[in-house]
């Protein structure tokens, strides 16, 4: 059976930039998805009956209309940031015919002379400017899908914030058609010019020479987090995090987060982790939300309350860190029965109650216990010594398949 839907990739020469099978599949179209911009690039010849998409966004209408011959129109490539992916989500691939048009980021490739594959892709479309931080490197190269006109300098700002002002931007309106522009400057001399909605920002990162390195493995410096003391030590935390070994696409949930630096790193870790939140406090609440956005993971989703009751009804993790709270009734147990199987459960301990918790605990369903000392060296008179921080006691358990 043919497939009864095509999304077509469409650019901005518009329907004579088609090719066969996308002209002829709208040609046949009974009915027609785009936005305005996209349904005034066709010619009165298409004669479907044109919709375009509801505000808020929704499929529900298109997919009411499973059968017949509907054409989709998408921008560029329909599988990149568009609605070809959520498409995708939603109904089997031989239900679709994909047939998509050069992506504005492989035409801002193309002008710039940048090669895509050392090219890191982003959007800004319907999601905060804060998710760039985590891409900041002095060195990288960034092509940024705008949200709308406003974007350009939105994110020059965020650059001078994130003391990356001297990066250079170039901003490229309707490529691939005949009101292509492009302007270029630098973040810390943006004068905010007219700009089209439609637009690409390319970002040569160029740091300061006091921007302080933010590396994307585990451990970043204590500095990095606004916190009130309660928060897991940088060595530790690195000790920590590969006990946790953040995969893709994997889900954490970090229960008593104080100052969410577990769940934050675990999301720096690659673009697709997932982190939950779990913190009781309102002046940690607001920490996380801070520290969330100026390290780059705006996505990192904060569960206002205490645990177990605020598990109630959470996706279940593949993973759970417990940095506090481990001595209150119910909180390894009910951790543990929410826990994928297969999953990794690690707590840390501090004080000599909830140490003998855990150590009760590992009796029960196994796992491996650590204590972790760390000393650093201080001043001490004329010379140095060795200043003994806490012990941590962390214990780390896999829960079986089986159990």
């Amino acid at each position: 059976m043919a497939p009864w839907l095509t999304v077509t990739g469409i650019g901005e020469d518009g329907f004579t930039g088609l090719g066969k099978s996308a002209r002829h599949a709208l040609l046949a179209a009974s009915k027609i998805f785009g936005s305005q911009r996209q349904l005034d690039l066709l010619p009165p010849c298409i004669r479907g009956e044109r919709h375009t998409w509801p505000s808020p966004f929704s499929l529900d209408a298109l997919l009411a209309m499973r059968g017949e011959p509907v054409c989709v129109l998408a921008s560029g490539d329909p599988m990149f940031f568009g609605v070809g992916a959520s498409l995708a989500r939603q109904l089997p691939s031989d239900e679709m015919l994909i047939l998509p048009a050069s992506s504005s980021c492989s035409l801002a490739a193309a002008r710039l002379g940048w090669p895509l594959q050392d090219v890191v892709t982003l959007s800004v479309v319907a999601r905060p400017v804060a998710a760039l931080n985590a891409q900041l490197f002095s060195g990288a190269r960034l092509l940024v899908l705008s949200n709308d006109g406003r974007s350009p300098a939105a994110i020059a700002a965020l650059l001078r914030e994130r003391g990356f002002g001297p990066s250079r931007l170039s901003v490229l309106e309707h490529l691939g058609g005949a009101a292509e522009r492009r302007i270029d400057g630098v973040a810390n001399d943006w004068t905010d010019p007219q700009i089209a909605d439609l637009n690409l920002i390319a970002i040569d990162c160029i740091a300061e020479s006091t921007t302080p390195r933010l590396s994307r493995l585990a451990g970043l410096p204590d500095s990095a987090f606004r916190h009130d003391g309660q928060l897991t030590k940088r060595d530790v935390r690195a000790i920590t995090l590969a006990r946790l070994a953040p995969v893709p696409g994997e889900l954490l949930w970090d229960v008593g987060a104080g100052s969410g630096s577990i769940g934050i790193e675990w999301m720096r870790a690659h673009p697709s982790c997932r982190a939950l939140a779990i913190e009781a406090d309102e002046g940690r609440q607001q920490l996380i939300e801070h520290n969330r956005d100026a390290l780059g993971v705006p996505g990192l989703q904060l569960i206002r309350g205490s645990a177990p009751q605020a598990l109630d009804g959470l996706e279940r993790p593949d993973a759970i860190f417990i940095g506090g709270g481990v001595t209150r009734d119910g909180v390894l147990d009910s951790c543990w029965a929410r826990l994928k199987p297969g999953g990794r459960l690690i707590a840390n301990a501090v004080t000599m109650q909830s140490e003998m918790t855990l150590m009760a605990w590992r009796e029960q369903h196994g796992g491996e216990l650590t204590r972790i000392h760390i000393a650093q060296a201080q001043p001490l008179g004329d010379f140095d010594t060795w200043r003994q921080a806490l012990p941590i006691t962390l214990l780390d358990v896999v829960k079986p398949f089986d159990a």
